[in-house]
């Protein structure tokens, strides 16, 4: 970031104690926004945030963690959340691996969800506030270890009020209400408890994770076959998370990058092969990164990437990462 001084002048003010934004009673659904390649923000007004997220499926790679944050570096924030985490020191391994560059800001965990926010060298001194919280939402998806809820990270940097909620919701194509319901629980729970009278509700908000929506009315070998000609663009519009978005149940008024990568789930461990089990699961979009910059706020924000990672290969889930460009726009 050019000159994150020139964000701390910035401030707004809202009529709401949500942490995670104001409530939004018109439908819109998640709005599909295009990559731009090109930055067309002036340098020293811009904070750039990589968003990543993996179920790592209890897995403990050394050489797949290294290469989710071994790339390209040109972003202020990392939020990483993983789902289904192993019992090792993934903090650790991270903060070693990117030790050159960043250094952890914060975190939140419960069991197997973790979500951690790194920041670039110079920037803990624009942190001016930093919560964490969690919300179980019940169950561990029957396994132990493999809990299903949100972490979440409330922080204002240089006067930029972000929140950052990394996810596992139940599993199964049939649990699409439940998994409603377990969105709007977490949403309305999180930071609930805080009693600041100075608290005030985030710019930015970003859920990121193992939402687990599927692919709906369509078998799984038709949507192989689709996805073998690199057709999974027809496949959009079965993904279940954007119906309910539609049918303004989740998400409302939310952004996502373009679906034009492959689904992500469900892989053979070790391969980027589709599910050869005898459930031979219907892939499906289950990994998802999602964002909302409240209307009021005086912030642009611009998606230069929204991918999966393909070679990584340690999981039956590929991770999936976003890169956002917010820039403040003074009055």
């Amino acid at each position: 970031m050019g000159n994150c001084s020139s964000f701390n002048a910035f401030r707004n003010q809202y009529n709401t104690h949500s942490l995670i934004g104001t409530e939004d009673h018109t439908h819109e659904g998640i709005k599909t926004v295009h990559v731009e390649k090109e930055c067309e923000f002036s340098t020293g007004s811009v904070l750039c945030v990589c968003v990543v997220t993996w179920n790592m499926n209890g897995k403990f790679s050394p050489k797949d963690l290294k290469e989710l944050v071994s790339k390209d570096r040109k972003f202020d924030l990392l939020a990483i959340g993983f789902q289904e985490a192993p019992k090792h020191n993934v903090a650790g391994l991270l903060e070693e691996s990117l030790a050159e560059t960043h250094s952890l800001l914060g975190e939140s965990t419960m069991q197997s969800l973790q979500l951690f926010i790194f920041g670039a060298k110079s920037s803990k001194s624009y942190i001016k506030e930093l919560r964490v919280d969690t919300q179980a939402v019940g169950g561990c998806g029957g396994l132990i270890g493999r809990k299903k809820g949100a972490v979440a990270i409330y922080l204002n940097f240089s006067g930029i009020r972000m929140v950052f909620i990394s996810c596992h919701l139940s599993a199964h194509e049939h649990k699409v209400d439940e998994r409603n319901s377990q969105c709007k629980h977490i949403s309305h729970s999180l930071f609930s408890k805080d009693d600041n009278p100075s608290s005030r509700p985030s710019h930015v908000s970003v859920w990121l994770g193992d939402l687990n929506y599927r692919l709906k009315d369509i078998s799984t070998q038709p949507a192989r076959n689709l996805i073998h000609k690199n057709l999974q663009s027809l496949l959009i519009e079965k993904d279940q998370l954007l119906q309910e978005a539609e049918r303004g149940e989740v998400f409302n008024g939310y952004c996502e990058g373009t679906l034009s990568f492959k689904p992500t789930y469900k892989y053979n461990v070790g391969s980027s092969h589709y599910d050869t089990s005898y459930k031979i699961r219907v892939p499906s979009w289950t990994d998802r990164i999602l964002f909302k910059v409240e209307s009021n706020s005086g912030i642009d924000a611009v998606l230069h990437s929204y991918e999966s990672i393909d070679c990584i290969k340690s999981s039956d889930h590929k991770p999936v990462k976003a890169h956002l460009c917010l820039k403040v726009n003074h009055a």
